[in-house]
């Protein structure tokens, strides 16, 4: 019976260890740019890309173009959700209990936790994780910091990261000159931007870039909460 106690109390430290690690590291976050993510490392593990591009921005230093069309594309209820987006999740599970596609429902804070933290995946644990370190994130760094964190940290092509490189390599400026057309590009490349490339777009992401546009005019007047661009 010692033992089992022994290993009980072991296991609570190290959980109670963990949790606390995981506190402090979302809150240093809030803070610091987050220049590195475990994807970043499991594509140049994986070959799929001979170097990094990344360089960190902040958020008013990118064109508020760029947060109309990935809100409008990703989670248009960005700013009123806490993490979870619960009428998209119950529409997939509908669509998917009826026969249809199986699609994702992540907001862009899921994504953004998905990004920082963690490894791509579809298990239970993995997303049980997601979930867990969203409501960190949506506690500790709420929307704007999301936002700030989202923009800089998604994958963009092979080996570019964050929306200044991208804007760099697809359009030849930075962030914070993109258009309005340039940034519903960017944004219809996603969720898949190995294969889109908005310099190059198909068209099928001309059309998705029309649709974005629609939807952005829509959300032009909603108040984002957002600092201006310089």
């Amino acid at each position: 019976m010692k033992i089992v106690k022994r290993i009980f109390v072991w296991l609570r430290n190290i959980l109670i260890t963990l949790f606390l690690l995981n506190i402090v590291t979302v809150f240093v976050y809030k803070y610091i740019p987050v220049y590195y993510t475990p994807l970043m490392f499991i594509r140049l593990h994986e070959k799929e890309a001979e170097g990094i591009r990344h360089e960190w921005v902040p958020l008013d230093e990118i064109s508020q173009s760029v947060v109309q069309a990935v809100v409008a594309s990703e989670d248009n209820r960005f700013m009123t959700h806490h993490g979870f987006d619960c009428e998209q999740i119950k529409m997939a599970m509908d669509e998917a209990r009826n026969g249809g596609r199986v699609r994702g429902a992540s907001t862009i804070s899921q994504q953004t936790a998905k990004n920082v933290f963690l490894w791509p995946g579809k298990n239970l644990f993995r997303k049980g994780l997601e979930a867990y370190f969203t409501l960190l994130t949506e506690w500790i760094w709420g929307k704007e910091r999301i936002m700030e964190v989202y923009l800089n940290s998604i994958e963009m092509g092979r080996g570019v990261y964050g929306i200044e490189a991208a804007a760099q390599t697809c359009f030849g400026k930075h962030a914070r000159s993109l258009t309005r057309s340039e940034a519903a590009l960017i944004a219809a490349a996603l969720p898949n931007p190995l294969r889109r490339n908005p310099s190059k777009p198909s068209p099928y992401m001309l059309r998705r870039q029309a649709d974005i546009l629609s939807l952005m005019r829509k959300i032009e007047t909603v108040e984002m909460g957002f600092r201006p661009n310089r």
